[in-house]
């Protein structure tokens, strides 16, 4: 089945070009299913090129999905025009009122921040508990996760002596979770932050659950059971060239910034890169989607208001 994105979305001829199935709001008004409900709560700087991400994993679904884009309204974008913005976003005071079947929260390059000292934290943290209520299953990405391991269960983050930056080798520790089925023993992931969260403190809160972690860059993946929430602390969704456009962007402003681990081959920035994160990020979403799938109401006015499957 197709993934339903807003009449005219940049993203939409790549996803075609692609083979990902794409409805518009108009095909999709004669579909007499229920799609799944996602949003997008957007903080990357360059938002075109993540919502191309992130489409191309929900896409891949065999289900319908449709996807409504947010961004914070007491924010303004410096990257992106905001004829774009105004074109194919709500900010969230638009759509607090409604209910999702799977929300995303991405990153942003604000890590080192404290959180009280980013501007729209106020904003953040009443999206956070929104979820609660009116999200079925959220998928909080790098800081996004940071952000609302913190809000939820104070889990602190930390500032690293130096960028953690490249492709690092992971382990599953969870073979059983649902969230990993498929999962092989040992896979790689792109990680691009200055901050992580830390094994100890995860294992003082109960119901948090590691279910992915690297050797030489901690913990990736945590599975909290109430309302079934999942925080991603690396970036799994990137594209083949985003560590490079990375790299080459600080280059660029004179940044003091080593070449990313693992990523060009024999580490040589002249090399087009190899993407060995594909498939696993595919299976991570497909698993997150079949999982909202199996257990979300279908009267979405009861999300919310339901326990969560205990199996899941």
């Amino acid at each position: 089945m197709p993934i339903k994105i807003p009449d005219g979305l940049p993203a939409q001829e790549t996803l075609v070009n692609e083979g990902v199935r794409v409805m518009t709001e108009a095909v999709a008004i004669r579909q007499d299913i229920r799609p799944l409900r996602f949003g997008l709560l957007n903080l990357m700087p360059n938002k075109i090129k993540t919502e191309l991400q992130f489409a191309r994993l929900l896409g891949a679904s065999p289900l319908q999905i449709e996807l409504t884009l947010v961004r914070v309204g007491g924010h303004k974008a410096k990257n992106t025009s905001e004829e774009h913005l105004l074109s194919f976003y709500d900010t969230w005071e638009q759509v607090k009122d409604q209910k999702f079947d799977g929300f995303i929260i991405t990153g942003a390059p604000i890590e080192t921040l404290e959180f009280q000292d980013v501007t729209y934290w106020n904003e953040m943290e009443q999206i956070l508990d929104w979820t609660t209520t009116n999200v079925h299953s959220t998928m909080n990405i790098c800081w996004g996760g940071m952000a609302a391991i913190w809000h939820f269960n104070r889990v602190p983050k930390y500032t690293l002596d130096h960028k953690a930056f490249g492709v690092y080798r992971h382990r599953n520790l969870a073979p059983a979770s649902p969230y990993l089925n498929g999962f092989s023993d040992d896979f790689q992931i792109p990680v691009s932050r200055w901050t992580e969260v830390r094994r100890a403190d995860i294992e003082k809160v109960p119901g948090l659950e590691i279910l992915m972690e690297s050797p030489e860059t901690g913990v990736c993946i945590v599975h909290e059971r109430k309302c079934n929430r999942l925080y991603v602390f690396n970036h799994i969704e990137y594209d083949s060239t985003t560590l490079a456009d990375e790299y080459f962007r600080d280059v660029q402003a004179g940044s003091a910034i080593e070449v990313p681990h693992n990523y060009f081959p024999e580490d040589d920035p002249a090399k087009k890169p190899l993407n060995r994160w594909k498939s696993h990020a595919h299976l991570l979403f497909g698993n997150w989607i079949n999982n909202i799938y199996q257990t979300t109401p279908y009267d979405m006015a009861k999300i919310g208001e339901v326990e969560h499957n205990p199996g899941y």
